[in-house]
């Protein structure tokens, strides 16, 4: 099956990129957040986020349909000031596992390498097992800096994970 990917336009969906945010989060959350926060997640809860300005938004289409979502931008982070940032990447359930994320997740690192950034970080849950090892799969360190968070009242841990690009 093939697959396209493409920056987001004007003539998408808004509201069903957000849908592939709600399903992955419903999916790839399960056992990490509180299940009752999951199943409050509303299919349209992203679709004002992507609006905001200093990102870029890329879809990854197959099968007629959007299937994938990622999100880059400079740093939004003080201390990373001089890193790109893969902010976020999403497939529906249905399409993980199945080797397009690497293609989406090489389309972000182009992206912010192609924009000068000599690193490029990214915040994963601790707890994220599975995406902790795709990005350690595609190069990325994990620095052992770490912040903690609350998402659906549980205290959360996310590390960062970094890539030098040999720029």
């Amino acid at each position: 099956m093939d697959m396209i990917i493409r920056l987001l336009n004007d003539a998408d969906d808004l509201d069903e990129v957000s849908s592939i945010y709600a399903q992955s989060w419903k999916h790839a959350y399960r056992g990490l957040i509180p299940q009752e926060f999951l199943d409050e997640i509303q299919d349209t809860g992203w679709s004002g986020r992507l609006l905001a300005e200093g990102r870029t938004h890329f879809v990854a289409e197959a099968d007629g349909r959007l299937i994938g979502t990622a999100s880059v931008c400079a740093s939004r982070w003080e201390q990373h000031a001089d890193c790109g940032e893969i902010i976020s990447i999403y497939f529906l359930p249905q399409y993980t596992g199945r080797g397009f994320g690497g293609a989406l997740f090489g389309r972000c690192i182009d992206e912010l390498k192609g924009r000068g950034f000599k690193r490029i970080i990214l915040w994963v849950l601790e707890g994220n097992l599975a995406a902790r090892r795709f990005y350690e799969k595609n190069g990325f360190v994990c620095t052992g800096e770490y912040r903690d968070d609350n998402i659906g009242g549980k205290p959360v841990r996310e590390v960062l994970y970094a890539f030098d690009t040999g720029l």
